[in-house]
């Protein structure tokens, strides 16, 4: 038997990985070109007469009759002439004037929601640009931070982290202490409704950069840092949502205990959920040692697992599903909802889009219907429990409930008294 000749491959030297890297953004910079063309910029879609009636929840005959009034944004009619059309700022217009008692009522400010979980590709991006787009569908304003360095969010916004995002641009300034406040950094996007704070490789920076100021700097905690840089800004939203890095970094605690609600989306493998268990001890195990032996505690509003790229073929699937249902039902509660894995979803993502991107898909209209219902369904169900937030964020700015016991801070959100605090 002849044996095969194979050549040994030459060495690769550091300047052949800056050579591939350049290739690489290059090479993503003209895919994008071709995706988004002829601006290379996203656009949001365009919604019609029905459409609009569906999302405002009212018959069609309804809507016309009330653009009659001539008081709200009466659209404007397609080349063709036989079509009314509606940009998004004029939807969410719409929206904001029928859904007057489901927006964040006075004395209440925005609720922040972390999409974490220790492994990629498990969905989780996908969670917080959808929840984004869903939430401004209902009429409410939402900032996105983007905190991992890779910038999947920053992209599907079609924002090249690479080429198109500084430092400046990034938390890191944040991070650094050269700002206290995240406004600098804060972008409008194509989607009205949603300003972003990007992310670029940049942001790798963050790991080295906290560590050393919490040796150098009496006092500083860094932890904290992204929970108090949000504080300026908080009135100024309904919604922060915060994409987090596949793993449990600085960047990673940082956005967690900045938040008011984690939401983890969870495939139904096995790898999957081992890795979601260590997710929760390493989260125990870090909060109790920056927290509580400081006499401080953290309380979270709600914990959510969202049972993501669920494959209805699956076999194994449906018994990890059943060891998720029994772990997480007490406080960590699994949403009554399932993302498929769909063909809708991954289409949408090779367009650097949603499913919210879509107007018209051109694949089964029932598979992309059970994909649409899936996604409005989740944002319905957080929307509840950003509603129940605000609820008590009101009572307690009325002083209708009791404060923290002076033997433990509580984390809930930063106020100057507690940026005051020194903890060595």
């Amino acid at each position: 038997m002849a044996k095969l000749s194979i050549k040994a491959p030459a060495p690769i030297g550091l300047a052949d990985i800056a050579e591939q890297a350049a290739h690489s953004v290059e090479m993503m910079s003209q895919i994008r070109s071709a995706m988004l063309s002829p601006t290379t910029r996203k656009a949001a879609p365009i919604w019609n007469l029905s459409q609009l009636a569906l999302l405002l929840g009212i018959e069609k005959g309804s809507l016309t009759h009330r653009m009659g009034r001539g008081d709200m944004p009466p659209g404007t009619l397609n080349e063709v002439g036989n079509r009314r059309q509606f940009t998004l700022p004029e939807v969410r217009g719409w929206v904001r004037e029928y859904r007057k008692e489901s927006l964040r009522p006075s004395g209440a400010e925005a609720v922040t929601i972390s999409i974490a979980n220790f492994k990629g590709g498990v969905g989780k991006t996908t969670t917080a640009i959808t929840l984004a787009q869903g939430m401004s569908l209902l009429g409410h304003r939402v900032l996105v931070i983007d905190t991992d360095p890779q910038g999947s969010l920053t992209t599907l916004f079609g924002i090249l982290p690479d080429a198109e995002v500084e430092e400046e641009d990034t938390i890191l300034p944040l991070v650094m202490g050269a700002e206290t406040s995240i406004r600098y950094a804060i972008r409008p996007t194509y989607w009205d409704g949603i300003d972003l704070v990007p992310a670029s490789p940049l942001l790798f920076g963050a790991e080295f950069a906290l560590p050393a100021r919490q040796t150098k700097e009496e006092g500083f905690e860094f932890w904290n840092v992204l929970n108090y840089g949000i504080d300026d800004v908080r009135a100024d939203y309904d919604v922060i949502v915060i994409d987090t890095p596949p793993a449990l970094s600085y960047t990673t605690i940082n956005a967690l205990l900045a938040s008011n609600g984690i939401i983890m989306p969870l495939p139904p493998s096995t790898l999957d959920f081992a890795s979601a268990a260590q997710f929760w001890s390493l989260f125990s195990d870090l909060t109790t040692q920056l927290l509580t032996n400081r006499g401080h505690d953290k309380q979270f509003d709600f914990m959510n697992i969202l049972l993501s790229r669920v494959d209805s073929s699956d076999a194994t699937g449906a018994i990890v599903k059943q060891w998720i249902q029994s772990t997480y039902a007490n406080r960590v509660s699994v949403l009554p909802m399932e993302i498929p894995k769909s063909a809708v979803t991954a289409s949408a993502t090779v367009e650097f889009g949603t499913v919210f991107d879509i107007t018209k898909y051109d694949g089964n209209a029932r598979t992309f219907k059970r994909a649409r219902d899936a996604y409005d369904l989740m944002v319905s169900y957080i929307e509840t429990s950003v509603q129940s937030v605000w609820r008590r964020q009101v009572e307690s700015n009325a002083g209708a409930t009791a404060m923290p016991s002076p033997s433990a801070t509580v984390l809930n959100r930063s106020t100057p008294a507690e940026k005051g605090l020194n903890n060595g």
